[in-house]
């Protein structure tokens, strides 16, 4: 290679840097460098490359070079030079005819099923978007001498549990929310949120200021308490198995507990400040986490490894919620919108202007994820469809801050609390039948 040759090369090895992460990834591991930093993305760390590759000097850039040709591939050889190739008989006429009969018949009974299919999806659709729509106020009642911070439905939709600034969980009787079953009252400190078990009906759990988790049966008996974070607790969630629990905490990391034991069985660091948001995929897969970094991470919970990072813009995100389909996940924060993100796609699919100001929770119906519910600060909770994200309902009547809400499993009611410090049961005014 002559000198002038040698010197573009040199030239371009110094400010072309791989596009592709993991080539990225793998220069900085043969330059003996960290492949990544804490909260680094893909572009900051192909930027550090960039300043670290202008740094070095002509002889490291020559045996960096010498290195990635030697770890090229190497084209296949076969043994004496000779390719495998696949090969074939010919058949009689009649397994041509046959098989381009059997084609044309199977694309015919596939587009049929497919039609059925989407005919019912459309039709289960239209009939839950319409019973949203024509949701009422069905009663409201004060909760608490103090601002009500979470509300959650038991399994079977009998039991409405709701938590305040007072540090007290009270259990009420669905249809009469002033009849309490009872009351929970171990937290030292306000309560910031309570969940019902996904598959017992009288396990429910809290979260609390005082940095602590607690497990309750339906009686107001403590069955367990989680000790570990070194923050106030922000929201707490139940994997779909019944058999762990996840919490969110301002110092920064999610945890996951055995409801059996109270052991920690993980501290998941990962965002730069507090988390506020988790939920669990259906399947039990995955988790989200969310928090004031402005970032959105789905965790691998059978590898333990971050597989996702959505960001935000620059407001903190309060709140992630996964649809019953398993591949969307809605979020909410402080720049008063909630963004749709696709799993598959690994990007933002929609952003819906949801709110005038921040969303403070958002939540799918639990069946088929037919509409999404968004709570927010402007005293205001919104229904939009799961489908094209249009507003479907606005239910007004809360008179200052609505902190939280809740869907029961069959989508026939949904439950919102406020800093008015009142319950309020929104019910379909219909039957949910088109009118004729």
């Amino acid at each position: 290679m002559d000198p002038n040759t040698m010197q573009d090369l040199l030239v371009m090895r110094r400010t072309a840097v791989p596009t592709n992460d993991k080539a990225v990834r793998d220069r900085l591991r043969r330059l003996g460098k960290p492949i990544t930093l804490f909260g680094e993305q893909g572009m900051e760390r192909r930027s550090r490359l960039s300043n670290l590759m202008g740094s070095l000097s002509v002889d490291k850039l020559l045996e960096t070079h010498v290195e990635e040709e030697d770890a090229a591939p190497k084209e296949q050889v076969y043994d004496d030079q000779v390719s495998i190739y696949p090969f074939f008989t010919e058949g009689p006429k009649e397994l041509r005819e046959a098989r381009i009969e059997i084609a044309k018949f199977s694309i015919k009974r596939a587009a049929v099923r497919n039609q059925r299919a989407k005919r019912l999806r459309d039709e289960e659709s239209k009939w839950a978007l319409k019973h949203a729509k024509d949701m009422v106020l069905d009663c409201s009642n004060f909760g608490d001498d103090r601002p009500l911070t979470g509300c959650s439905f038991s399994r079977d939709g009998k039991i409405l549990a709701t938590c305040s600034l007072s540090g007290v969980t009270n259990l009420r009787e669905m249809r009469q929310v002033t009849n309490k079953i009872a009351v929970l009252e171990d937290n030292k400190e306000r309560a910031t949120d309570v969940v019902f078990s996904p598959v017992d009906d009288d396990c429910l759990a809290t979260a609390s200021a005082d940095r602590t988790a607690k497990l309750w049966k339906t009686d107001g008996t403590l069955v367990q308490t989680f000790e570990g974070h070194l923050d106030r607790l922000a929201r707490v969630a139940f994997h779909p198995s019944g058999r762990y629990l996840g919490t969110t905490s301002f110092d920064k990391t999610w945890r996951l507990w055995d409801i059996n034991t109270g052991a920690e069985l993980l501290l998941q660091e990962g965002h730069s400040h507090g988390v506020c948001g988790i939920a669990f995929q259906q399947d039990g897969a995955l988790a989200a986490s969310c928090g004031l970094d402005s970032l959105a991470r789905v965790w691998d919970l059978r590898t333990g490894r971050s597989i996702l990072v959505f960001q935000g813009k620059t407001k903190p995100l309060l709140s992630v919620y996964f649809s019953p389909n398993g591949y969307h996940l809605a979020s909410g924060g402080e720049d008063n919108q909630c963004r749709i993100w696709d799993l598959r796609m690994r990007e933002s699919l929609y952003t819906i202007a949801a709110h005038s100001n921040l969303v403070s929770q958002v939540k799918y119906e639990p069946q088929a994820g037919h509409f999404l519910a968004t709570a927010s600060y402007d005293m205001n909770v919104n229904i939009w469809s799961g489908r094209d994200f249009s507003l479907v309902k606005s239910l007004a009547g809360h008179e200052s801050k609505v902190a939280s809400l809740d869907i029961t499993p069959d989508s026939s009611c949904i439950a919102t609390v406020s800093h008015d410090r009142t319950i309020k049961i929104w019910t379909s005014s219909g039957n949910g039948e088109d009118e004729s």
